[in-house]
């Protein structure tokens, strides 16, 4: 049987021309492959291994020269040593040779002798080629490490910081608050990571942060999405994160969401004590973002709190100055505290135990929050108590000594009933129907919200308040809000109150605040020559033009910015102060009241603890005092008990109240 070849042929048949084989073109993978070549020759091999060397980077190249330089001093000493030239002692020797190799000149102002010179030469040319490569090598190196120092590269090797995730304006009125905050810790410490130069990062905070005390700004080049980038700041062992969302970016807020994902997607419990802030524009994201982080994030919806917080500093007078002293670290603050002393008293004791401390609520079992309790409400021994102090450190000292009131003082006489009123809101942006809302929340049937802005407005969205239902009157018209003429057309003398809302969704940050700085001009001189009391509110974007709504004379300002930027602080020092804020700002929950002193007391000289207990009477919490002053008032938030208070005409009670 005779086996047939790939060509069907007998691989033992001869070939026809007399034993020469004929090649044939076929197919490419059936063709012969050409010979392997011949062995390397040994300069091949050591250039192709020198390449590799010098391609690791500075670090080989600089050992390769450093190995070249001890073989050099190596064989010119043994050389040396052999033909009997120059110092006989072998570790002389090598010192005389290695001084010739690393010193181009002086080292040879002694050698004698036509060999030892010439010897001594032929070490110092080949010196001067090897080790001034070196030089060369490591200064590259060290040119390219400061480089990347500079581009913000290196990991960062903080413990139990802060980690701010993105850039914006609201950074400094982070730090800085954080460095209030911090003043207590040991080596605290703030860490940046944001696309963004990082020396351009620390010259801008360098600039715009007056006083970081005893905090350590440090910052990082990168993108909060990369899981790469969040390394480099070593967000497992931070304390909290901050993310900062609304800068930049078609949908900030999918950004937002993104980094949470990044943030949580591997940490295995290992930041079981960290928890992550962060801020979303649409309620739709908050539901996304909480599935993304669970319960290792607490977010802030930025539009519903700016809306909350202007209508409730539209309706009391002052009120902004109230919440801004409770938002930022250099007043007083919220703190939470578990005092076995107080277990079994109620709740209007627990108000008048602490001397410099104010009880405003309780924590219950399981972490349920409960602002201005009724006053007969027992604490429970699994209870804490919500309490305003100057730190947390002085709600800790604070001793149990309850400051007796002055019942004989006490004369509760009847509130104003609440009547309609009448709002004017003059411009538009996507927080306008919140507000809205939150007027609508508020406002008893007959009262009226008229609407005039230069921009086309969200129908839908104000449809979807419902005033009709509410039984509240609701016009909107275009019109021009910083045109005298508009503005004089409006009858602004019959309105309660007028509240001023940017342009941010058509302009930016400045335009915006210009025009409502236009509109606020105009208002003042109409109100000032009809001599009508209507309450005028503006929402700030730009923090910097805060003094200048100021002096157009307006009743509260509301700057988004530094709000959220305070607001994202407090919660990232104590992540339960969200729902603390969230109650506050609630319709249906207890807020801020400016009430007449002379309501609650007979006039004249009382304690402090006798207006809590005044308060108490009316299921109200006192939390302190405002007075006229020249220009404006004098406002006494959280004050010792046995702080005494004029109670003369004008003077108000700050209370949490219901609506």
């Amino acid at each position: 049987m005779s086996v047939v070849g790939e060509e069907g042929h007998s691989p033992a048949s001869a070939p026809a021309d007399g034993g020469r084989e004929l090649s044939s073109p076929g197919p490419p993978d059936q063709r012969r492959h050409p010979d392997p070549p011949a062995t390397p020759s040994r300069r091949l091999r050591a250039g192709y291994a020198f390449d590799n060397a010098m391609a690791r980077g500075p670090g080989a190249v600089a050992g390769v020269l450093g190995i070249s330089i001890v073989v050099l001093v190596v064989v010119f000493t043994a050389v040396l040593l052999v033909v009997g030239v120059g110092p006989s002692n072998p570790i002389a020797a090598v010192y005389h040779v290695f001084l010739h190799t690393i010193d181009g000149g002086g080292s040879q102002d002694s050698d004698t002798g036509t060999l030892y010179t010439t010897l001594s030469l032929v070490v110092t040319l080949t010196g001067l080629i090897v080790y001034g490569t070196l030089i060369g090598i490591l200064v590259t190196g060290m040119d390219s490490r400061l480089q990347q120092l500079r581009k913000g590269r290196s990991v960062v090797l903080e413990q139990d910081h802060t980690l701010i995730l993105g850039w914006s304006d609201r950074v400094y009125t982070i730090i800085s608050e954080l460095a209030i905050a911090n003043e207590s810790r040991r080596r605290p410490s703030v860490v940046i990571l944001a696309e963004r130069d990082k020396a351009e990062m620390e010259d801008a905070i360098r600039e715009n942060v007056a006083d970081a005390r005893n905090t350590r700004v440090v910052c990082r080049t990168g993108s909060p999405l990369v899981t790469g980038d969040l390394e480099l700041v070593n967000h497992r062992a931070a304390r909290a994160v901050i993310l900062l969302g609304g800068d930049g970016g078609s949908d900030p807020d999918a950004d937002v969401i993104k980094s949470i994902l990044a943030l949580t997607r591997d940490t295995h419990g290992e930041a079981a004590g960290r928890h992550i802030v962060a801020e979303v524009q649409d309620e739709n994201a908050a539901h996304a973002a909480r599935l993304a982080g669970g319960n290792a994030v607490v977010l802030i919806n930025k539009p519903q709190t700016i809306s909350r917080l202007i209508v409730q500093t539209s309706r009391q007078s002052g009120a902004a100055a109230v919440y801004r002293d409770i938002l930022d670290f250099d007043g007083d603050e919220f703190y939470m505290r578990a005092d076995e002393r107080l277990t079994g008293m109620t709740y209007v004791d627990a108000m008048l135990a602490y001397e410099t401390c104010t009880v405003v609520g309780l924590v219950h079992a399981g972490g349920v929050i409960e602002l201005n309790p009724a006053p007969e409400t027992v604490l429970a021994a699994t209870d804490s108590v919500i309490a305003l102090a100057e730190d947390d450190s002085v709600l800790d000292a604070a001793d149990v000594a309850p400051t007796g009131p002055d019942d004989d003082a006490i004369a509760l006489r009847a509130l104003e009933p609440d009547r309609p009123e009448a709002t004017l809101i003059l411009g538009y942006n996507h927080r306008t129907p919140l507000v809205i809302a939150e007027l609508a929340s508020y406002a008893v049937p007959g009262s009226r919200i008229d609407l005039v802005a230069a921009v086309p407005l969200d129908g839908q969205a104000i449809d979807q308040v419902g005033l009709d239902s509410a039984g509240i009157a609701f016009s909107q018209r275009a019109g021009r809000t910083t045109e005298r003429a508009v503005l004089d057309g409006l009858g602004i003398p019959t309105y309660d109150r007028v509240i001023v809302m940017g342009y941010t969704d058509d302009l930016d940050g400045r335009q915006a605040s210009a025009r409502s700085l236009l509109t606020l001009l105009q208002l003042r001189d109409i109100t000032s020559r009809s001599g009508a009391k209507v309450a005028i509110v503006s929402e700030v974007i730009d923090m910097q033009d805060t003094e200048l709504v100021a002096v157009a004379g307006v009743d509260d300002v509301v700057v988004s910015d530094e709000v959220l930027s305070l607001l994202l602080t407090q919660v990232a020092e104590n992540r339960h102060l969200a729902d603390v804020f969230d109650k506050l700002l609630q319709a249906d929950g207890p807020e801020v009241y400016m009430r007449p002193a002379d309501r609650y007391v007979q006039a004249g000289p009382v304690s402090f603890a006798t207006l809590i207990a005044a308060a108490s009477r009316r299921r109200e919490t006192a939390i302190g005092y405002r007075r006229p002053a020249a220009g404006g008032h004098v406002i006494s938030l959280n004050p010792s008990k046995s702080t005494v208070f004029p109670v003369a005409p004008g003077d108000r009670l700050i209370v949490l109240a219901e609506n």
